[in-house]
């Protein structure tokens, strides 16, 4: 296969990148051929960037539809997605490129075809033969308004009425108009002086296909004879129509009002209705009308053979029920069941046994589209009880406010995980199967285990199995549990720092071998967490408060927890460590009456009993300093082999030994670089006067000065101008110019010039662009481990790149990554019954290297990315191999150094929209494609690479955007899809009886070609409406075939970086004009097979 230069190839290369590959070729000419022994296996075209799959709940939906026969659900947005769900595990995701909101749905039934209606009128058709959908026609309305589609069962004709009250029929074969209209003014009483208002309902009698029922939304309902072209009865209403619904014999029909009544109406007693029914109205005495409701805004009048039909309906509230929650009513025969539901209803429809009008409907189920979640009610089971929704739609439960992506981890991870949260299941639920089953799996051709992390809002932690591109929930920790809850805003402690979600999640540190995890919350608390398949009641939270203070002047601090700089190899046992306590100190403030001491947060100080799954091991609070709240984390790092937890904010950096319970270190940033700080700082100006009047020492939370507070992190700030600092909380001037921790990696390596051999350390890294390395002195394994100190001190080393370092790691002599060490899980609360030695054993960590000469001076390789470049840098001497100037205009929102085709490379994200990777270690662009424009902090909170080309990130508050930049598995991508239309037999029409037939007592057919034909009612005028082939019909099905390049168009990205195999390319296209091309047949066969047959052949 011929190899393409993706520099040649794309398009979205910028000028700057090219002058950063040419500097980078000249540092690289500059060091020689001294790593000439490393052999770099990935090239450009190992890479191509794709979307692969959306998950969760469709954001803004407002419109919904379901086809019977394939068991298709389809839910269409505000902002033109259209989403489709079969069975679990199969589901899709389509745009309209105008990113209209789509009004209405209609699927061809048992076709594989979907028509949709947007706000800018416009109609689709979808092909949904294959397997990424694409719009075959389009047509556009110039000069009507879209308001309502019906498009009967195994018909051709689609009727769409407008807001001026006419209707057009589309042909939905060749998407042209027919010259057959249904004006308002002829289908309303010709001396009514008024308009009637938008048409809002139309359908045809399920008796006869000849009359339609054309709804009004005035109030007006008429019945118009589709041969004669004439009104045969008209039904008027004082009060506005919102939807009508058949009976199936053809009889009957319903209509729902805005003053929350029903009107029942027999076909031929237009004067007035059978009967009127107010669901939700008060009965006044005296025989009084009821008062009036909520509008009725849906109708569903649904039959069974053996018993009362249902009638189903939302909205019609009295009122008076202020605060009530939106509701289903569903009302069968004499009982009517109230259900309230979570969020407004956006649409619902009944799920019935037939797709025939004309038959008894049997409706086993109602599926409900809310704001927020798709709710499955189960008509069949005393009580309505819901189905457990398989679907992954509760990605939003709480707002994600981080999010972290592992893929290739422990295959033991997964079964784990899901036996601890197959235990957190609600109980209830119906007992049947999941109702929506159409569609077929994807060929599963991904292997590895793949979990996704979400952080949110009320401090809930997700985990889940993203394997395969599925999307299912493992299990759920709840954070907040540890502290005690305020019950009401009064109530609240006047220490908080933020204005509301307390308990955010700000950053996840997981190690998915030793399954230890640590958190860092809005409200500058640290929680460290041990994976546990047994229950355990906890008497006392273990605890720790840090005092993490930001002075340049030396200030003596009340704990003296402050680490000199020229710290002596006995820094880590000193007095300043702190002893755990169950509750927060009581000194809530210092003489001169400003808050000091206190957390933020106040931990539970009664026994917490601890469910299978994650258990707290440590609580770490940082406190208010004299009247200075404590400042947000910005990073954060857990080490299992150590036992030691980092993190750091605006103000400095903190240690804590989590096995000890100890404060290991605990130093101002400032106080890191010691004696070798390259910045002229300033001492800090004294402190404004902020005593509050008369002395009080109680200060209430009114006394906090603005620029202190934070916003939570659920807001989403559409803003293009980012700050160009790191920490989400610095607000204010003095602590924008503040030095914050940005990274920070535990390793083993080589901490100075003069090591001969490595040794455990940690790298820290600043906004400033500076790299620090802490030396770490660990006592030997087993019971020592639990009674020596560690020992930490600063080594001196100082490196420097531009911008805020992001992202380091470390490579081996080979150029193979050297990952941090860890200490392989077990089964901490059972007791161990070997021998010491044994323990000592397995308590060993896991070997770091593969690289075992320690003789090679150039033993290893840092690498390090900041927000404007990556630096490779030879280790024990320090010196700079190699060099990329990243982005000149722009700054990297993210960095990861990830594994791919058994190699490494260093994947970014800009805030420009661009990605890109390079190789390792020498630093080669291999892809830079223009991508996504940063538009929100939502994208920049949550993106993030891993291993295997794939990368995730939060595309609305709702929905998770996952894409693959590596080459092979967008070619993969095709056969890993699931097939939504599935080869289904049409059920059987209903029998009709020969008695009742040659009687006319059974359904009448109707011959809508002769009538709606361009022989019959000729051409529709051109101006009306004008027809898009679609990328999808026969001149775009080549780019639909191929999937990729479709949606590559859509996304924006520059062009499909890879030359695709020929030989492939025309395999598809052929099939796809095949199945384009058999489905105009299939409905066309369908037309003449009705057509030909005789009364008695039905």
């Amino acid at each position: 296969m011929r190899k393409f230069n993706i520099r040649k190839v794309l398009d979205g290369l910028t000028a700057v990148s090219a002058v950063a590959s040419a500097s980078s070729a000249a540092q690289q000419q500059q060091a020689g051929n001294r790593e000439t022994e490393i052999q770099e296996t990935l090239q450009s075209e190992h890479f191509q960037l794709c979307k692969t799959v959306r998950h969760g709940f469709p954001y803004q939906p407002s419109a919904l539809a379901f086809d019977p026969v394939q068991k298709i659900l389809a839910i269409g947005t505000q902002t033109g997605a259209l989403r489709l769900f079969g069975r679990p595990g199969v589901e899709c995701y389509c745009q309209h490129d105008s990113g209209a909101a789509v009004i209405q749905l209609q699927f061809l039934i048992n076709e594989g075809a979907l028509v949709s209606a947007l706000a800018d009128d416009t109609l689709h058709l979808w092909n949904l033969r294959q397997k990424r959908p694409a719009i075959l026609h389009s047509l556009k309305f110039n000069r009507e308004r879209i308001t309502f589609c019906h498009l009967p069962f195994q018909s051709k004709w689609l009727y769409v009425g407008t807001e001026r009250g006419n209707i057009h029929i589309v042909n939905v074969e060749s998407f042209t108009l027919s010259g057959y209209v249904i004006m308002w003014n002829k289908a309303i009483e010709l001396s009514s002086k008024t308009h009637p208002g938008p048409i809002v309902h139309i359908s045809d009698n399920p008796m006869d296909e000849g009359k339609l029922l054309i709804g009004f939304e005035s109030g007006t309902v008429v019945l118009w004879d589709l041969k004669s072209k004439k009104a045969d009865y008209r039904y008027t209403h004082d009060e506005a129509i919102h939807s009508v619904a058949w009976h199936h014999e053809g009889k009957q029909f319903i209509c729902s009002h805005s003053d929350g009544t029903l009107t029942i109406w027999n076909v031929k007693s237009p004067t007035k209705p059978f009967q009127t029914i107010t669901p939700h109205g008060k009965q006044l005495k005296d025989g009084k009308k009821p008062e009036p409701c909520k509008p009725i805004l849906k109708v569903e009048y649904k039959t069974t053979r053996s018993g009362e039909p249902f009638i189903i309906l939302s909205g019609g509230l009295s009122y008076d029920t202020v605060g009530r929650r939106p509701c289903l009513t569903v009302m069968h025969g004499k009982s009517t069941a109230v259900l309230e539901m979570d969020y407004s209803i956006v649409d619902f429809l009944t799920l019935c046994e037939t797709p025939y009008p004309n038959d008894f409907q049997e409706p086993y189920a109602v599926v409900v589209l809310l704001e927020k979640d798709l709710v499955l009610i189960d008509l069949a089971q005393n009580g309505y009880p819901i189905f457990e929704n398989p679907y992954p739609l509760t990605i939003h439960e709480s707002p994600v406010t981080c999010c972290e992506y592992f893929a290739d981890c422990p295959v033991d991870l997964i079964p784990a995980l899901y036996s601890v949260g197959a235990r957190q299941k609600r109980q209830g639920y119906s007992k049947k199967e999941w109702p929506i089953s159409g569609g077929n799996w994807g060929l599963i051709t991904q292997s590895y285990p793949e979990i996704i992390i979400t952080g949110h809002a009320d401090g809930s932690i997700k985990f889940w199995d993203a394997s395969a591109i599925t999307l299912q929930v493992l299990y759920k920790l709840k954070t907040a549990k540890v502290f005690e809850k305020s019950r009401n805003k009064d109530d609240r402690p006047n220490t908080d720092i933020v204005d509301e979600d307390p308990y955010a999640i700000q950053i996840i540190s997981w190690c998915p071998e030793s399954r230890m995890l640590c958190i860092a919350g809005v409200s500058a608390h640290v929680i460290i967490y041990r994976f546990s398949k047994q229950e355990v009641t906890t008497e006392v939270i273990p605890m720790l408060e840090v005092r993490l203070l930001y002075e340049i002047n030396d200030v003596e601090t009340p704990d003296g927890e402050q680490v000199p700089p020229s710290s002596t190899p006995g820094t880590g046992s000193n007095p300043q460590s702190i002893v755990p306590q169950s509750h927060p100190s009581t000194s809530s403030s210092s003489s001169d009456g400003l808050r000091d001491n206190v957390p933020c947060l106040k931990v539970k100080n009664s026994p917490l009993k601890q469910s299978p799954g994650y258990q707290i091991e440590l609580v770490i609070q940082l406190v208010w300093v004299s009247g200075e709240p404590p400042q947000q984390i910005t990073s954060l790092a857990v080490n299992s082999a150590y036992g030691l937890v980092v993190f750091g904010n605006c103000n400095g950096i903190a240690m804590v030994d989590y096995l000890q319970k100890t404060v290991l270190l605990n130093l101002g940033t400032i106080e890191l670089y010691g004696s070798n700080d390259p910045y002229r700082r300033e001492p800090r100006s004294p402190r404004k006067t902020r005593q509050p009047s008369g002395g009080l020492c109680d200060i209430n939370e009114g006394t906090v000065v603005p620029e202190d507070r934070c916003k939570s992190p659920t807001s989403d700030v559409k803003d293009n101008s980012f700050s160009r600092s790191r920490s989400s909380s610095v607000t204010s001037i003095d602590k924008e110019s503040r030095e914050a921790i940005s990274a920070l990696h535990f390793c083993e390596t080589f901490t100075r010039k003069a090591d001969t051999s490595p040794s455990p350390c940690l790298w820290v890294g600043t906004t400033l662009g500076t790299v620090l390395v802490i030396v770490l002195n660990l006592p030997p394994g087993g019971e020592q481990r639990l009674l020596q100190p560690v020992i930490v001190s600063p080594s001196g080393t100082i490196l420097r790149l531009k911008g805020a370092i992001l992202r380091m790691a470390f490579l081996d002599t080979t150029g193979s990554l050297v990952p941090p060490a860890h200490e392989p899980w077990r089964e901490h609360n059972v007791p161990e019954d070997k021998d010491e030695k044994e323990k000592t054993k397995k308590r060993r960590p896991v070997s770091v290297s593969p690289s075992s000469s320690q003789e090679i001076s150039e033993n290893q390789y840092a690498v390090i990315c900041s927000e404007k470049q990556a630096k490779v840098i030879s280790l024990p001497s320090q010196n700079c191999i190699y060099k990329q100037n990243i982005t000149e205009t722009s700054f990297v929102l993210r960095g990861d150094i990830v594994s791919l085709n058994n190699s490494i490379c260093l994947a970014c994200f800009c805030a420009n929209g661009h990605i890109m990777t390079f190789s390792l270690p020498s630093l080669r662009p291999l892809l830079d494609v223009y991508y996504l424009p940063l538009t929100n902090m939502r994208i920049a909170r949550t993106f993030c690479f891993t291993n295997n080309g794939q990368a995730l990130y939060l595309v609305s508050p709702t929905e998770i955007q996952r894409l693959t930049y590596s080459q092979e598995t967008c070619e993969n991508l095709q056969e890993m899809l699931g097939e939504l239309f599935t080869p289904v037999e049409t059920p059987e029409a209903p029998n009709r009886g020969f008695f009742k037939g040659l009687f006319g007592g059974g359904a009448q057919s109707l011959d809508r070609e002769e009538l709606f034909g361009e022989s019959a009612s000729g051409k529709a005028s051109r101006s009306l409406a004008q027809h898009i082939p679609g990328p999808g019909g026969i001149e775009g099905v080549k780019g639909a075939a191929s999937g990729v390049v479709g949606e590559l168009a859509r996304a924006r990205l520059a062009l499909d970086e890879r030359g695709q195999k020929l030989g492939e390319l025309e395999e598809k296209t052929a099939a796809m004009l095949y199945s384009a091309d058999s489905f105009s047949k299939h409905a066309h066969e369908m037309m003449l097979k009705y057509k030909d047959k005789k009364w008695y052949q039905f």
